[in-house]
């Protein structure tokens, strides 16, 4: 079993709040837009990353992180990428192979809107956990916290974490 912390559009923003939660999960995800790479720095000192690059990131952060990250986690299937848009409206882009080849768990950011839902079509979950930062329009900074037990995702939580 693995716990997981999901966060998103973080702009270069980190703080003891998120730092509080990522030391209680066993891997943190981080669904790009990171912003300044200090933050996934401070993040893989606390717990295993796995990371893409967002539309703001400089070259450093493209270097060191994918566009698409997929990969298997205990038995699910993920994939995240920065801009994936959601069930009904996947970015033109990805839509053909993420139709093809859908996994478990599909994860984007950008949107900076908290998102859960269930695509009845390809089979599989849409996460999206809003925005970590301080940057953009949402009201309330946001994660996701779950648990991937076998093949199964639970125990989600979503994370508040008051107002940019």
């Amino acid at each position: 079993m693995k716990k997981i912390l999901l966060l998103s559009d973080t702009h270069s923003y980190i703080d003891d709040t998120i730092l509080k939660y990522v030391n209680l999960a066993d891997e943190v995800w981080h669904a790009g837009d990171i912003g300044n790479i200090e933050v996934t720095d401070i993040l893989q000192k606390h717990k295993p990353l796995r990371a893409v690059f967002g539309n703001i990131d400089d070259a450093k952060a493209r270097a060191d992180f994918p566009l698409h990250n997929r990969f298997m986690c205990e038995g699910v299937d993920v994939w995240i990428t920065h801009i994936g848009g959601y069930p009904g409206k996947y970015n033109p882009n990805i839509r053909e192979e993420l139709t093809k080849n859908p996994p478990k768990l599909f994860i984007c950011g950008h949107s900076h809107i908290l998102k859960v839902q269930f695509d009845k079509k390809l089979n599989l979950l849409h996460m999206n956990p809003g925005a970590a930062g301080i940057s953009g329009f949402h009201v309330i900074r946001t994660m996701l916290r779950f648990t991937i037990n076998e093949d199964k995702i639970q125990d989600l939580e979503i994370i508040e974490l008051g107002k940019r």
